[in-house]
């Protein structure tokens, strides 16, 4: 074997950027660039086809290291992260067994979700027993009015245990702004409440946080990449500078926040939002000059407190792109959303179970789910290097594309005021929107859930599975308060919607109807075009449950209807070539009548035609496939 190390790429000469488009528009031969190659984002900026080093030019951040300021790169050196489960607190020694178990199994962060009625210094001890603290995150959620005798409870439980305070990672989640978002329930008296706990907060535990921001509300509501991120800093910062005012320290202030956030299929677009949120999150601390108070070896200049500008961030795959129809699609969303959080950094993650939007999850979901987080630290090693992503002339773009759009949002919304903005609604009705538009989108098929509005499991029935939306409050974290605390405020809510739900309100409909609707594939010409419009049909009508009866071709029309009638067929779609519609679509219309439905599969150019001759049910590429199926399920009066 040779010793010599050779140089492949210097055999090569190099290809400037100029070249590649001369390439590129000579390939399209004529084509629209823009059009063609150049992705319009809904994150307000386009993305390119490729990038170049030359693109990377004026990034401030891009010669950082892991676990320096402003952190871009990650708010540690290495790459490990607390892998999360909750638990839904309704007896507490059984929530302690259970706990117990999973962190024999590979969890080293739980999350207890317990009735504000039941806090109580017996009742955390034994949620708490044989739990070592210093080893495990622990966060809570409860009852925001009940969190500060929560902290006040396990600060005094610590120190029993005499546990090193220094070493205790963990939560307790208080969020006075989420239970606006979903619920128009305020509290006037939060910042009191807010203040309160984080003065009953131990001073060794300052790795501990006690607020949340849950911007992982926005995600399962529907909301852009910019917007959860743009909104989550400005929220942030609203809790961050009525602190401040309260007479508590920026530094401590800064320290006691904890980040929430989704995370969405849109793998690479997830990677680098978390990498802007802590450049532009420890800008935002940064600008309030918090002051080192102790021995610090991350001080900066005019003894600035670096640490407190470090986001701690946790993350869950999102709730709004799950699915009750080929549910198993879920782990596939729900992996690729744990590799974008994780990739990027974050400091504990949680993947939710694939089941959980229909049913209360059980022991084999959960056990995936954990072992998804699993299968990336012990066999795809995703914990061994720290910002693996940093440098890629792709992800550095977009992280700089994500945040300046979400500085942009930050600013505005920042200057309106963003408690005010809440109570207003405007921030709500701006997610609604953006939700809406995705809404639109899958009912045209321009956005895609494999199984639900495409390629559904034609034989899939569902109804007996669903067993309702599973034991955890969509969002994670908004907490409920006592009735007598809240003031409901006429303000717009979030979007609680999946992205799926009507189409799945449309598919269970059919199915709990007892009516099996089949529709038949009168497949007639032109071979290529009747197959190709055949398979079309049946993926487009499948999405309402309907009994697909597809067909290799008949000789005459008469002769496919005569074979639909035959098999009790409620629609009948002719399946042929445009030019052959001019001539079958009318003698089909004959024969047929009222008495099942006529649909063209396609838009031919005689559709005026056709249309004059009373045949009024088309389905194409461009067709409205939710509203579509609605108008079938009525006029067969499926309810």
């Amino acid at each position: 074997m040779s010793k010599s190390k050779e140089k492949l790429l210097s055999e090569f000469p190099p290809v400037s950027t100029e070249k590649w488009m001369e390439k590129i528009i000579a390939d399209l031969k004529g084509a629209d660039f823009e059009k063609k190659l150049v992705w319009k984002t809904n994150e307000n900026f386009n993305v390119q086809p490729f990038y170049r080093k030359e693109d990377l030019a004026g990034l401030k951040a891009i010669d950082t290291v892991p676990g320096e300021f402003p952190y871009v790169r990650g708010t540690k050196k290495d790459n490990d992260w607390f892998v999360r489960q909750d638990i839904v607190v309704t007896n507490f020694a059984e929530a302690n067994k259970k706990a117990l178990d999973i962190l024999n199994k590979g969890v080293n962060s739980l999350g207890f979700k317990i009735n504000g009625e039941e806090i109580s210094r017996e009742n955390i001890a034994t949620l708490l027993k044989d739990i070592l603290p210093e080893c495990v995150e622990l966060n809570f959620t409860t009852c925001n009015m009940q969190s500060a005798k929560l902290v006040e409870i396990l600060v005094a439980y610590f120190k029993e245990k005499k546990c090193d305070l220094t070493k205790i990672h963990g939560s307790v989640n208080i969020d006075f702004v989420g239970i606006i978002l979903r619920k128009g329930h305020v509290k006037e008296e939060w910042l009191k409440e807010m203040v309160a706990a984080v003065k009953a907060v131990a001073p060794e535990m300052y790795l501990f946080k006690v607020i949340g921001v849950n911007a992982c509300l926005l995600k399962n509501a529907g909301s852009t990449i910019t917007q959860e991120l743009g909104y989550a800093l400005a929220w942030g910062d609203e809790i961050l500078s009525q602190l401040i005012k309260a007479g508590l320290e920026p530094s401590l202030a800064a320290k006691k926040i904890k980040f929430n956030f989704g995370v969405s299929t849109n793998y690479f677009l997830e990677i680098a939002k978390f990498r802007a949120a802590r450049l532009l999150w420890a800008e935002i601390v940064k600008s309030y000059n918090p002051t080192c108070k102790h021995d610090c070896p991350n001080e900066g200049p005019n003894n600035q407190c670096c640490c407190a500008s470090k986001m701690n961030i946790f993350a869950q795959t999102s709730t709004f792109r799950q699915t009750v129809y080929d549910a198993h699609v879920n782990l596939l969303r729900t992996q690729t959303e744990a590799m974008s959080a994780s990739i990027a950094g974050v400091n504990s993650l949680l993947v939710n179970t694939f089941d959980e939007c229909y049913k209360t999850p059980d022991d084999f979901s959960e056990r995936i789910a954990r072992n998804q987080q699993l299968l990336l630290k012990e066999e795809s090693h995703f914990d061994k290097v720290a910002d693996v992503s940093g440098g890629s002339y792709y992800i550095e773009t977009l992280t700089d594309s994500i945040a300046k759009e979400a500085w942009k949002l930050f600013t505005d919304t920042k200057a309106k005021g963003f408690y005010k903005s809440v109570l207003a609604g405007e921030i709500q009705n701006a997610v609604n929107a953006s939700a809406d538009k995705c809404f639109k989108a899958l009912a045209q098929r321009r956005e895609v859930l494999l199984g639900t509005n495409q390629f559904p499991n034609f034989a899939e029935v569902a109804g007996e599975k669903v067993k309702g939306e599973g034991s955890k409050e969509k969002g994670g974290g908004c907490n409920d308060t006592a009735p007598s605390t809240l003031n409901p405020i006429p303000c717009t809510l979030l979007n609680t919607k999946r992205l799926g739900d009507e189409f799945e309100t449309l598919r269970l409909t059919t199915e709990k109807s007892g009516k099996e609707v089949k529709a038949f594939m009168l497949t007639i010409g032109n071979l290529a075009m009747r197959l190709a419009r055949s398979q079309f049909s049946s993926n487009f009508l499948a999405c309402a449950g309907y009994k697909v009866i597809d067909n290799l071709g008949f000789e005459t029309v008469a002769e496919g209807v005569a074979a639909a009638r035959k098999a009790n067929a409620d629609l009948i779609v002719l399946c042929s070539s445009d030019d052959e519609y001019a001539t079958f679509a009318p003698e089909a219309h004959k024969l047929i009548g009222d008495k099942e439905i006529l649909v063209i599969a396609g838009a031919p150019a005689c559709s005026d035609d056709l249309k004059a001759l009373g045949i009024t049910n088309f389905i194409n590429v461009k067709s409205n496939v939710l509203e579509t199926l609605q108008g079938f399920n009525a006029r067969l009066k499926i309810q």
